[in-house]
């Protein structure tokens, strides 16, 4: 029996990096294979890029092994979830596995490989962690030297993280922020998840620090 597409929630791992369940989506279709693990790498296949999809049982994880050959990404690549047997013979009733011949070049597919995983444009990135960095460091400096022991956040922690909530913030709704932030290609519901986990990891810093004594 055919399948049109397959679309499963799980975790991955892409190198050294890795993504728990939920932030991770594993879609499928006959001409595309697609894992987007949020900030960690949002990759794209074509039928002729993937060399074999294999069972991946290492202790406690297990999931399914995408053997490829893209040269921009990362050869280790790993969609970790249950039920590996099945999710393997799903794919194959997409007829992804079986299409690897006489299949056209997609340029969309090539330019999102061409561009790596990472759904990020790098200058505004650094820019941003280096900003975090000095904000951070304008308040601890004197705990670090052993000048000063810690009494909680400063202004210029509290600067840090409403400026990291705002940006997360202006990603999700403003299309221009996003156009200035995102690689040609990407999409905001790529990164979404990781946003809103952003957003309340921050946001719970910034409340917490609102109640410490500066």
């Amino acid at each position: 029996m055919a399948i049109d597409e397959i679309k499963e929630t799980g975790g991955a791992r892409i190198g050294m990096a890795r993504a728990t369940w939920p932030f991770a989506t594993l879609t499928v279709n006959r001409d595309t294979l697609r894992l987007n693990a949020g900030i960690i790498g949002d990759l794209i296949f074509s039928p002729a890029d993937v060399i074999s999809i294999e069972p991946y049982n290492v202790f406690v994880s297990q999931g399914i092994r995408i053997n490829h050959s893209v040269g921009n990404y990362n050869k280790d690549v790993v969609f970790l979830t249950s039920g590996i047997n099945a999710l393997i013979e799903e794919i194959r009733q997409t007829g992804f596995l079986d299409n690897k011949e006489a299949v056209p070049i997609n340029r969309d597919i090539t330019a999102l490989q061409g561009s790596g995983g990472f759904p990020f444009k790098w200058p505004p990135v650094i820019a941003i962690i280096v900003m975090w960095n000095l904000l951070f460091i304008a308040d601890f400096h004197k705990v670090f030297t052993g000048d000063q022991k810690f009494t909680g956040f400063g202004v210029f922690v509290k600067i840090a993280l409403g400026m990291m909530f705002l940006i997360c913030a202006l990603l999700l709704f403003l299309k221009p922020m996003q156009d200035f932030m995102l690689k040609k290609g990407r999409t905001i519901n790529g990164v979404r998840p990781f946003l809103y986990f952003m957003m309340f990891i921050v946001g719970m810093m910034l409340l917490t620090s609102s109640l410490l004594p500066t």
